[in-house]
């Protein structure tokens, strides 16, 4: 028990006892430490203050370096600011010097200037002076000679006042032999005189255009009979197609359809009258639009071929050949202008000269006569010897004269004017304008190419062959000729011959003298002209004939 207790205290006393020597060494160690550090940061106070100072002593040193610097550039700047006012100061006092010395010039020059015209006006006051002297001595003068102007104007007028008294009397003497007053016999005079002036302003007229006519009329025959001879065109012209051909009468029924829906779907898709009647393998197609009857026949055309033959499919086809008849009008077009050697013409004029392939004027059809027309226009303008600018403006005009008539908006206007008014809106050449507008006379015409396309229009219409009119127009055209010739006093029958080519007017003996004859034969043509529409010429021939008849018994 007592070695257990002694073991037990000596552990206890040995542990206590270490603890105490580690304690104390640990204290020493950190002691050692802490004054190692407080040794390191003296260390490093002292470096600091070292590069402190050393900083300090090269920023003063700087700081002086920069103050001399700065110094010296405000010396430098004042010195060269000193330099630039002495220099400014020089150049305003040597512009100064130069002003002053333009100043007293030009005072000086003013100063002669003054005294020249103080001379030249002392001269002109005596100018004037002597003038005025003039003038008076002038004016006593005149003052003499209106006394003695006076005096002869009153013994004139008492020679008046004598020879009105004297005529007077005359007057009345005449009178009473003529019995006839003075205002009455001045009536009968100028009666007289007016009749006399206007039967030879009848007979200057018509000798006037007797010489115009043997001496113009010459040239101009020469020139259209040359311009015909030089243009080869077809004596018949194609006509635009108006009926269907059918192989057989068995597609009739095909074409109409169960309860006519086909030839219903047809006509609502083309907007043309398909018309079936009893005519053997054949279909009228009716239509005031040409477009439109030449659409419907190529549609009827391909679906006939493809025997298909029902309203969706008429819809398909008729809308195909919609597309294709514009590309070919466009085409047409294109090749007509390129042929004719036509520029810078505008797209839809363009247009407008294809869709003439498909319309025609009483037989003719449009695009061959306005093809004939623009090249009798180019010919005639060479023949009349204009510049190659106006011939080729000549030939442009002949080919869109007509493009009225295939205007795509209705109008109540004249194809003249409604083609006019298309050129125009589509930026034509003036001249162009005008000669479109001018060729059946509705406006007046302001150039040269203006009657030679209405000639031009005039010789492709009225060729034999060219044209055919309907027999009503014809009638009704020739009847109006022999009433114009029968409205005249003294005509008893008037006929009217070769197809209206000729007009012969009978006349009472009785009635109308044979020097009257002349002038109602001039007359009647003139009429003739100015109020009727006819191709070509009109020949008027008036016959008088007096017949005496007896009987030997």
């Amino acid at each position: 028990m007592d070695t257990l207790t002694i073991g037990i205290v000596s552990a206890i006393g040995g542990i206590v006892i270490g603890f105490i020597l580690v304690n104390f060494f640990s204290k020493k160690k950190s002691q050692n430490h802490i004054d190692e550090m407080n040794a390191k940061a003296d260390l490093a106070i002292q470096e600091a203050r070292l590069t402190a100072k050393r900083l300090v002593d090269d920023a003063e040193v700087n700081a002086e370096k920069l103050i001399s610097k700065a110094e010296r550039e405000n010396e430098r700047r004042k010195q060269q600011k000193i330099s630039e006012a002495k220099d400014n100061f020089e150049r305003l006092k040597s512009n100064f010097e130069g002003e002053k010395d333009k100043f007293y010039s030009k005072l000086k020059e003013r100063e002669i200037d003054v005294v020249k015209k103080e001379t030249d006006l002392k001269q002109s006051l005596q100018s004037i002076q002597q003038q005025k002297d003039n003038n008076d001595s002038k004016e006593t003068e005149l003052k003499a000679i209106r006394e003695n102007l006076d005096t002869q104007l009153k013994i004139v007028g008492k020679k008046k006042e004598e020879l009105d008294a004297a005529n007077e009397i005359r007057i009345k003497e005449l009178e009473s032999i003529s019995k006839l007053s003075q205002q009455e016999a001045k009536e009968q005079l100028i009666r007289a005189m007016t009749e006399k002036a206007e039967n030879e302003a009848m007979s200057l007229v018509k000798d006037t255009i007797e010489q115009a006519k043997l001496t113009a009329n010459k040239e101009a025959r020469k020139i259209i009979i040359q311009s015909i001879q030089r243009m080869g065109a077809e004596i018949t012209i194609e006509n635009t197609v108006t009926v269907f051909n059918l192989e057989s009468d068995d597609i009739k029924g095909q074409i109409i359809g169960r309860e006519g829906r086909n030839i219903r779907a047809i006509e609502a898709a083309t907007g043309a009258e398909i018309v079936v009647d009893d005519t053997p393998e054949a279909i009228v197609i009716s239509s005031f639009d040409p477009i439109r009857r030449e659409i419907a026949r190529l549609s009827l055309k391909k679906l006939v071929t493809d025997g298909r033959i029902h309203p969706a499919r008429i819809e398909e086809v008729v809308a195909k050949t919609k597309k294709q008849i514009e590309e070919q009008i466009i085409e047409i077009g294109e090749r007509t202008v390129i042929d004719l050697d036509i520029h810078g013409l505008d797209p839809y004029l363009i247009k407008m000269v294809g869709r003439m392939r498909f319309r025609s004027s009483y037989g003719q059809n449009l695009l061959k006569h306005s093809i004939e027309t623009s090249n009798l226009c180019s010919i005639m303008a060479s023949e009349l010897g204009l510049n190659p600018k106006q011939i080729k403006l000549a030939k442009r005009a002949g080919l869109l004269h007509d493009i009225g008539k295939v205007s795509e908006e209705e109008s109540e206007l004249s194809h003249a004017i409604l083609g006019m008014k298309i050129a125009e809106k589509h930026n034509e050449i003036k001249d162009v304008i005008n000669a479109i507008g001018a060729h059946h006379d509705e406006i007046e015409m302001d150039n040269i190419i203006s009657p030679i396309v209405q000639a031009c229009d005039a010789i492709s219409g009225a060729r034999p062959g060219a044209r055919r009119e309907i027999l009503e127009s014809y009638m009704k055209r020739i009847g109006e000729l022999e009433e114009l010739a029968m409205a005249y006093e003294g005509v008893q029958k008037a006929f009217a011959m070769q197809a209206g080519r000729e007009l012969r007017v009978i006349v009472e003996s009785e009635k109308v003298s044979d020097a009257y004859v002349d002038d109602l034969s001039f007359m009647i043509s003139q009429k003739i002209q100015n109020e009727m529409q006819y191709p070509g010429q009109i020949k008027v021939t008036v016959i008088r004939e007096k017949r005496a008849t007896n009987f030997a018994r």
